[in-house]
């Protein structure tokens, strides 16, 4: 299965995600995804303005593991897994403290923190869309009692580790993942009582206070460990409490992020068909030589002249058959291949990418159908008046690889989260504000309209036999992104 998500990372980059979920009863996972980009031409964005080297520099991929599920009432329960992972691995470093009881014990901290993380944002969306069922009322205090018992649970394990045997440097990883557990849920917090707030005025009003005071006593508790806090500080302090945040964000993460290591794909195949070509060529210089010289004979001014001919021939030969192969090559191998690693010595997966434009005419039927859904405003896009890109990407994942990853979690696949940045597409656009002319009773007046371009995506993945098509348009100008629909 394939979960896909595109939505606005910041001012001129967007955000591609997609999960890449495996099967047990497949050793051997494959997934294909073909994003077709359909870009104006008044952009002027073709072959000579725009080619790989371009493109890649404004594509960041990372690669990650799928976090594992838990639902946030199960994390809050000292009974169920992930806690009774997290509390053991507290009480054999305590007891015990090798180094393999400390690289659990860091191990199942991480863990906890990101499973947390995970489980919050599900919880917090799983609200916003049930938001006018009956459950709502049960939702919200649920993620208030649970966000409680979890702050409350990881805070009692501090009296195992107060002890001789558990270093300073040991002891701060936990006050570390105390910071960043409460950081985590008053950021959650914020952004469910926001959106409520902002669609549900009346609800709000009911639980709004409950949530503000979930964040105001977390607040109290971090001033009172000595933790940085964002209330009656500077903007300069602002601006570093934003920075630990990314830092602890990245470290606690740590555990999920997968090594990559990116090649050429089809490289030898690639030499052996430019050797195949040079071969042509020299068979025909060396036939013409062989030719005149039997002709002529040794030391002619035609064999003189012959040769001269057959080497210029020679290289043009040789360069049209490498042209010839390199064009028939793109259809079989990609760009690039990336080995997809936990350590150096063990891999889980390759993925391989690859970039090009396609004329209208290869463009896929089915596909421009789904373009043609958008087209309401771009009434002849696709008859000349757009460039298309094609991105192709195909992951393989080895389940037995990915079971054997962690000791008490089941990895089910990646997540690959890309950012593409869209900078190079505004060089050529109109000024985002335009003077417009309207009626005003009897006069008229100029007012200041927008001046937008559309960028459309269409994914097409695939997976085991099956596929879906989604239908993406990212509203843009000068001033950057402003919104993605999906269609």
């Amino acid at each position: 299965m394939i979960e896909k998500n595109v939505k606005i990372h910041d001012k001129f980059s967007l955000e591609l995600k997609f999960g890449y979920s495996t099967r047990r009863k497949l050793k051997e996972n494959l997934f294909e995804v073909n994003t077709w980009i359909f870009i104006p031409n008044s952009l002027d964005i073709n072959r000579q303005t725009y080619d790989k080297s371009d493109f890649y520099k404004d594509l960041k991929s990372n690669i990650r593991l799928i976090t594992p599920e838990f639902l946030l009432r199960d994390i809050a329960d000292r009974t169920k897994s992930p806690f009774i992972h997290l509390e053991a691995s507290f009480n054999a470093l305590a007891a015990t403290p090798t180094r393999g009881n400390a690289r659990e014990y860091e191990h199942q901290i991480k863990m906890f923190n990101s499973i947390l993380k995970s489980s919050l944002r599900d919880h917090r969306v799983h609200t916003i869309r049930n938001i006018e069922t009956e459950d709502r009322d049960y939702l919200i205090s649920n993620y208030l009692q649970s966000s409680r018992e979890i702050l409350s649970n990881y805070r009692s394990l501090r009296h195992i580790i107060a002890v001789p045997t558990v270093s300073r440097e040991q002891f701060s990883l936990y006050l570390l993942g105390d910071e960043f557990m409460s950081n985590l849920i008053e950021q959650h917090t914020f952004l469910l009582a926001d959106e409520i707030r902002k669609r549900y005025p009346e609800l709000y009003s009911q639980t709004g206070p409950m949530l503000t005071e979930l964040i105001r006593g977390e607040v109290e508790y971090r001033k009172s460990k000595g933790f940085p806090v964002a209330e009656n500080r500077g903007r300069e302090e602002i601006r570093e409490l934003i920075y630990r945040r990314g830092v602890l964000k990245k470290f606690f993460e740590s555990q999920l992020f997968l090594a990559t290591r990116k090649k050429k794909d089809g490289f030898i195949a690639e030499q052996l068909i430019y050797s195949i070509a040079a071969g042509f060529a020299m068979i025909f210089a060396t036939g013409i030589a062989f030719a005149f010289q039997q002709k002529y004979g040794n030391f002619t001014i035609p064999l003189f002249v012959a040769l001269v001919i057959s080497y210029m021939l020679k290289d043009r030969i040789k360069e049209l058959t490498r042209y010839y192969f390199a064009g028939k090559l793109k259809k079989i191998f990609f760009d690039h291949k990336t080995r997809i690693s936990v350590t150096p010595d063990k891999s889980v997966g390759w993925c391989k990418e690859s970039f090009d434009f396609v004329s209208a005419e290869k463009v896929p039927a089915d596909i421009l159908g789904i373009r043609g859904k958008s087209l309401a405003l771009e009434v002849q896009s696709v008859k000349g008046w757009e460039k298309v890109v094609l991105y192709r990407k195909l992951m393989k994942l080895d389940r037995p690889s990915l079971d054997g990853i962690f000791t008490h979690y089941t990895i089910t696949g990646v997540n690959d989260i890309i950012r593409f940045n869209v900078s190079n597409f505004v060089h050529n656009m109109d000024n985002p504000e335009i003077p417009f002319r309207t009626l005003a009773g009897d006069d008229y007046e100029e007012i200041s309209g927008q001046k937008v371009y559309y960028l459309t995506f269409v994914i097409d993945v695939r997976f085991d036999g099956e596929n879906q098509v989604t239908l993406y348009r990212v509203t843009f100008n000068r001033s950057g992104i402003l919104k993605v629909d999906s269609l």
